[in-house]
């Protein structure tokens, strides 16, 4: 949880309590700006647009945003800026050792399957995770620096040969594999999940990853760290 902080006004010398607020990463993780106990408040004598705006990365999904700077209007008419130190930022998430609630992407096309998955990893913990629409002749529709991914969004149950092609493509990265598929999996590719404990998720049409094998299961408690 983000704490308040004790932040005395450079002009009159008056004290406040300052909280800083939480922006809404596109994963759905609040993110705020990392300000040490030691950051120094200035007057905002000129404001300009570049200067009132700072880059921060959500810790969930590694997404760069451009988010306010850290500050507050002081009763005696005067701005006051907090320096964001090292510029680090944190999640809140990650503050509180618990993730936030997934934010599902409706889905009405393959595409959107693609973008929930992505969405649902980096909500996981894997960073940098891109997609690729079309489907390239990998197979791989869903990359990152430590994950790889399959998405089926055809009508008939994802096989046994899919599964192992994105096994596969882990062996060699290195990487987790993960699969994702609208209408399930058939006999085969549940039993030979289980094998090589690949993670499989069913999605429905409201974008809502569900677990299908423990390994899945696991996934979802431990996310990235503990894949």
């Amino acid at each position: 949880m983000t704490k308040s902080m004790s932040v005395r006004c450079p002009s009159c010398r008056r004290e406040h309590r300052y909280l800083p607020p939480q922006y809404p990463c596109a994963c759905g993780a609040p993110v705020t700006v990392s300000l040490p106990p030691t950051s120094s408040p200035v007057s905002v004598r000129h404001r300009s647009w570049a200067d009132a705006w700072t880059e921060v990365a959500c810790q969930v999904c590694g997404r760069n945003g451009q988010w306010p700077q850290a500050e507050f209007e002081c009763p005696c008419g005067v701005t006051v800026r907090l320096g964001p130190g090292d510029a680090r930022t944190r999640s809140a998430a990650a503050e509180g050792g618990e993730r936030p609630p997934f934010r599902p992407l409706t889905i009405r096309t393959g595409h959107d399957a693609v973008a929930c998955a992505a969405q649902f990893l980096r909500w996981l913990g894997f960073p940098g995770v891109r997609t690729a629409v079309p489907r390239p002749p990998s197979g791989v529709d869903l990359h990152g620096p430590s994950v790889v991914g399959l998405v089926n969004a055809a009508t008939e149950p994802t096989g046994a040969e899919d599964v192992e092609t994105i096994w596969l493509h882990a062996l060699v990265e290195p990487a987790v594999a993960v699969a994702f598929s609208l209408a399930g999996y058939d006999r085969g590719a549940r039993a030979r999940a289980d094998e090589l404990r690949l993670p499989l998720f069913v999605l429905d049409l409201t974008g809502t990853p569900q677990p299908v094998n423990e390994a899945a299961d696991v996934l979802m408690r431990r996310g990235a760290e503990g894949a």
